[in-house]
């Protein structure tokens, strides 16, 4: 079992690379896939005269060296961002008190500087720690005696090798911004959700209730002095309160329908956060009723699902058109295609389709992307059922009647 203060040594950091990994639900070994360049440790004494370059002294030194080597990049992976660079000089330095003895440490060398990547550091600094490791490292090796191809190799492979990690790391804090961003922004659509929706059950049940009180008292204080008028007030309150409960179940309905233009920006954050390239025009659904704008746009999550999980592709659109008393969805990818017409999915889709009365065409070629073109009839919205027209009472015309 490992010691509690080695497993403490070894815990990762909140702000580790570790950490960052982890967060992003990446495998926290993900990173040692750079141990591989390591191999050059192990080459290296094939161009030193051959097979003698594997000598004794050779080995002796990476027995001893390679262990402390992988201890301080599990430590640079492990520790802190602000005291990474520390471990980082320190693989230098084992270079530098090597390197009389054992050309394979330049590797440890080439894994200082790269590592330097690791810092939480403005590029300035960087620069500046890659520039004084690099004029040790040359003075180093011109004192030893090293081949004069090195004083130009190590420093032009360490600036390429840098540049590449710095490139990396600048995309890979993008990506880290970028799914921050699409987190805010689910987080504010959810909160202006529930604004919304108490603002609506404020003004639809706030007025409706005072007046259910009000009239109950009233009815109350009359049930002895005058009945037929309290069986009247409490008429009025069975009246008001079905008016009440319709307007609930109402906007219920508004709330649970799907609508085309929520269903593209979340059809924009799933493949965006895929990598794939989704473009989208408003939709133009004017004649279009609020039923089958819910069905089509479960018709186009249905698709996008597809898409972000099968499809393999790398670009989707979506396109709206009316013409002919039709209204047209065309929803097309790149991946690989191959989609099978009578799958489940395309099933569900293709029953909603028929049941607004439309069609849904499906090309799918192999190695050739899919395309989904849905054509529903623009009709008019049904009428709505017959409902008591007649007016509410209000707080204000029932204090005057008191």
């Amino acid at each position: 079992m490992i010691p509690a203060s080695a497993a403490r040594w070894l815990a990762p950091a909140p702000d580790s690379g570790v950490a960052d990994d982890i967060r992003c639900g990446k495998s926290p070994w993900a990173d040692s896939i750079h141990l591989l360049w390591s191999v050059w440790i192990f080459i290296t004494p094939l161009f030193d005269h051959g097979v003698k370059g594997y000598t004794l002294t050779w080995l002796l030194c990476t027995l001893g060296s390679y262990p402390v080597f992988l201890l301080l990049f599990a430590k640079i992976q492990l520790a802190p961002r602000r005291t990474v660079h520390w471990y980082a000089w320190a693989m230098a330095g084992l270079c530098f008190a090597l390197l009389r003895w054992y050309p394979s440490g330049l590797s440890y060398f080439m894994y200082a500087c790269v590592m330097l990547n690791h810092c939480r550091m403005r590029l300035r600094t960087q620069l500046a720690h890659l520039v004084l490791l690099n004029a040790m490292l040359l003075g180093l090796v011109w004192w030893i005696g090293y081949p004069v191809s090195i004083l130009v190799i190590m420093p032009a492979s360490v600036m390429v090798v840098s540049v590449v990690a710095l490139v990396e790391r600048i995309n890979k804090e993008k990506d880290a911004a970028l799914r921050l961003s699409q987190e805010e922004i689910r987080r504010l659509a959810v909160l202006a959700e529930r604004e919304r929706i108490g603002r609506d059950l404020h003004d639809l049940l706030g007025h409706t209730l005072s007046l259910v009180t009000l009239k109950s008292e009233l009815a109350r204080k009359l049930a002895l002095a005058d009945p037929s008028r309290a069986q009247r007030e409490m008429e009025e309150v069975e009246r008001v309160s079905r008016h009440a409960l319709a307007e609930v179940r109402a906007a219920v309905t508004g709330m649970r329908r799907s609508d085309l233009a929520a269903e593209l920006v979340s059809a924009r954050l799933m493949l965006e956060a895929s990598n794939i390239v989704f473009e989208a025009g408003a939709p133009a659904v004017l004649d279009l009723p609020a039923e089958a704008e819910a069905s089509l746009a479960l018709v186009l999550r249905e698709a996008v699902t597809n898409i972000h999980r099968h499809a393999h592709a790398a670009a989707a659109s979506v396109i709206f058109s009316c013409e002919a008393e039709r209204f047209h969805m065309r929803i097309s990818d790149n991946g690989r295609g191959g989609l099978a017409a009578h799958g489940n999915g395309i099933s569900g889709m293709r029953e909603r389709v028929r049941a607004m009365g439309g069609t849904l065409a499906i090309a799918s070629p192999a190695r050739r992307g899919t395309t989904l073109d849905i054509a529903v009839p623009l009709r008019a919205a049904s009428k709505p059922a017959a409902v008591d027209t007649r007016p509410v009472p209000t707080l204000a015309g029932q204090g005057s009647a008191a």
